[in-house]
């Protein structure tokens, strides 16, 4: 691995030495006003729409230069100035380069000199639209100050089992959760000249045998689970581009998924975007094209490894394949040119065409992390952090002064820190410069402001933690788990990891030991848990309090402190169930990861809290839970039909001692009989009060809160009777009861 990473990087930098002396912009990238009044004057006028200007351009290209839209230029995958991939400019035409790049939690791959923010989960975990769409409008700033103009976030695939590689890239086990968060960081992006991209499109929801195995998913299921976070970025927030996935979906491989990709995408939501694959994940050239699929992107020919991580073969959209294609009526002139007009189409609607990137060394090099944007990824963190446990109310600290606190555990240190505030893959930024403010920085910083003394100790022999732990005043233990692209999780156990760009090995240090060792040493010890989903925590009895902030990103150590010290509250709540341990939650191997190639989602609708609430099992922390600084009442409840849906209106009373933050949820329980799980989040609000102060809540449902998926009519259907609807501060404490005819 470590050859093989050397050439990687070696790439690199030879890469950059190369550029070094073409500091100006990569030529063909003419501006906009000059290219309106040349030869492109009939498709860069800005006050045509953009289906005219699509239209007037692919009209004017000849075979050649559309065949040149549908897959990536040379030099692939990471080796164009760090991105994960690109179709270059086509100058005569004025069309700009199409730039792509990962991901989720800021401009990563192999860019320098970006901010990266909290994961995916930390970002559903805020339940704030607002804040979320803040977030991505700052990820595609940054993109665009890069020379890119396609992100490929947000990942918004369905945390289906706790095991999941790469669920701390996504938004959660709760498709409407996760359909708002989408659109949230969706639109923030857009709100730049930069593309979204809604992947991974779809049911894609391991990494085990992520390149070939088959989800085996009804259509309700599918329907009411897996995709509504992918039509909401549809239909609601106008997702440019949607990537398809590796894995095969009832049957074909998913980028070769004619019911996926024009059935579903296109006829039934109307998408008018493009469709990219997955790196690697195209088998076919006419059928993955006559599909649906528009643009190929592939890691093939690249020096970097890819192996099990990322797929690898022929480019099935090379011109040399699409010529053939097209010569045996395998592939039409009409689809081709449909392909074509998808890609160019929004660009030309988000301003790709009007403000074009300028791809270079500069742009490489620049850094364009500003202090705005560390501010935002700290409120995100403290925002996204959820508190599970504060006895005896441990957290905050006070600041009065004169405190001992022991810090304990490798992923306080920078060292560790750097390794365990994003997730392993695609998503992981270089790190480069490495400016990770890790726990103990953080913590640090806020103790000398406050007169108390920190003493620190990595705690890996248990010995170690022991006594620090006893010796101090309070103690915070800090422990990871690094999640993965490419592998998914043994069990619920904490296995740190250490990463290089996107590739991650696995460190033998021994938290849980070092946990024990803390909690039973002193009970005023605060367990932070930088983790990307569920863990088991066979100490918690013990612990004084427990904090999970995730995946933090850059600004992870001042957002811990400034929970802890009570500078801010722990806002999140949790998007997905934590179960008490492995055996809770328990899968067949038919169902996951799978017999004979399958994965048989034969638990249907029963997925995270629907599966616990349907089963009667009491989770260890259940979703939607966090717990706050202060405390609320609700009262008041009131539910009206209106139109096809129906109002919900209650009174939220803040009755602590300071000001904070709640987020009261909405579920639906569908009359009995009707096959649904027993009640479903179907609405939220994120509300802010000072001490004492009460406000009136409005949540609205529309008449997709009350429907069902009708398999035979193929249709949404409202069946008549008695809806309940139930309010509360998490999904297992629904103090307010009403109920709404329907249908």
């Amino acid at each position: 691995m470590t050859r093989r990473l050397a050439t990687a990087v070696a790439a690199v930098v030879a890469m950059v030495v190369a550029g070094a002396g073409a500091l100006a912009p990569v030529p063909g990238t003419a501006g906009a006003a000059q290219a309106a009044a040349g030869p492109c004057a009939a498709w860069m006028d800005r006050g045509k729409t953009a289906d005219q200007r699509a239209d007037a351009l692919v009209a004017a290209m000849d075979l050649p230069q559309k065949l040149h839209m549908l897959t990536f230029d040379d030099p692939p995958w990471f080796l164009y100035y760090g991105t994960a991939g690109h179709v270059g400019a086509t100058p005569e035409l004025c069309i700009p380069d199409l730039v792509l790049s990962d991901a989720g939690s800021g401009v990563a791959g192999l860019q320098i000199a970006t901010t990266t923010f909290p994961s995916g989960v930390a970002q559903a975990s805020t339940w704030d639209p607002v804040l979320q769409r803040r977030l991505g409008r700052a990820i595609g700033k940054e993109a665009h100050q890069k020379g890119i103009n396609v992100m490929l976030a947000p990942g918004m695939n369905i945390a289906r089992t706790s095991f999941g590689g790469r669920n701390f890239e996504y938004f959660g086990e709760d498709p409407h959760l996760a359909a708002r968060t989408a659109v949230s960081v969706i639109r923030g992006i857009q709100d730049n000249p930069v593309l979204a991209d809604a992947k991974h499109f779809a049911v894609n929801n391991q990494e085990t045998d992520r390149m070939t195995v088959d989800a085996r998913v009804g259509e309700r299921a599918m329907r009411e689970i897996y995709l509504p976070a992918f039509e909401a970025a549809v239909k609601e927030a106008r997702v440019g581009s949607v990537m398809c996935a590796y894995n095969r979906v009832n049957g074909p491989y998913a980028c070769q998924n004619d019911a996926l990709l024009t059935k579903v995408l296109r006829d039934d939501w109307g998408f008018d975007g493009f469709v990219v694959s997955d790196w690697g994940a195209v088998h076919s050239t006419a059928r993955s094209a006559m599909a649906g699929l528009d643009l190929e992107m592939n890691a093939v020919e690249s020096p970097l490894p890819t192996g099990g991580i990322y797929g690898a073969g022929n480019r099935f959209f090379g011109a040399d394949h699409l010529r053939a294609a097209l010569r045996s009526g395998a592939l039409t002139r009409a689809r081709l040119d449909d392909m074509v007009r998808n890609i160019v189409r929004p660009m030309f609607e988000h301003g790709l065409f009007d403000r074009p990137v300028r791809p270079g060394l500069l742009p490489f090099i620049r850094d364009v992390s500003s202090p705005a944007h560390l501010s935002l990824a700290r409120r995100v963190a403290a925002e996204g952090t959820v508190l599970l446990k504060n006895r005896s109310a441990l957290l905050p600290l006070d600041r009065a002064g004169g405190r001992t606190s022991a810090v304990i555990g490798w992923a306080a240190n920078p060292v560790g820190a750097a390794n365990a505030t994003a997730g392993g893959g695609s998503s992981h930024g270089s790190g480069l410069p490495p400016r990770v403010v890790s726990p103990l920085q953080g913590i640090l910083a806020q103790a000398a402001r406050n007169g108390d003394r920190v003493v620190y100790v990595e705690g890996s022999t248990g010995l170690d933690a022991r006594l620090a732990a006893a010796a101090a005043d309070v103690a915070v233990v800090v422990a990871t788990d690094g999640a993965t692209e490419g592998s998914d999780r043994p069990d619920l156990g904490l296995r740190p990891s250490v990463c290089l760009t996107v590739f991650c090995s696995a460190i033998p240090i021994e938290q849980e030991r070092m946990i024990e060792a803390a909690t039973a040493a002193n009970p005023r010890t605060v367990v932070v848990l930088d983790v990307g989903g569920p863990v088991r925590m066979p100490w918690l009895a013990k612990a004084g309090a427990v904090l999970v902030p995730w995946y933090g990103g850059l600004e992870h150590g001042n957002a811990l402190a400034d929970v802890l010290y009570g500078v801010r509250e722990p806002g999140g709540r949790l998007p997905q169930t934590f179960p008490t341990a492995e055996r809770q939650v328990p899968f067949t191997r038919a169902q996951y990861p799978g017999k004979a190639g399958r994965a048989t989602y034969s638990e249907g609708l029963l997925v995270g809290y629907r599966w616990f609430d349907a089963k009667r099992k009491e989770p260890m922390f259940p979703f939607g839970y966090g717990l706050g600084y202060t405390r609320f009442r609700y009262s008041g409840l009131a539910v009206r039909r209106d139109g096809a849906g129906a109002v919900v209106s209650f009174r939220v009373t803040n009755t602590g001692g300071r000001a904070g933050a709640d987020v009261p949820q909405v579920y639906v329980a569908a009359p009995a009989g009707r096959g649904e799980p027993p009640r479903q989040l179907k609405g939220f609000r994120k509300v802010r009060l000072a001490a004492g102060r009460s406000t009136q809540v409005r949540v609205r449902l529309d008449r997709r809160a009350f429907a069902r998926w009708d398999s035979r009519r193929d249709r949404w259907a409202v069946d008549p009777g008695r809806y309940g609807v139930l309010v509360g501060p998490h999904s297992r404490d629904l103090r307010l009861r009403d109920s709404v005819r329907m249908g």
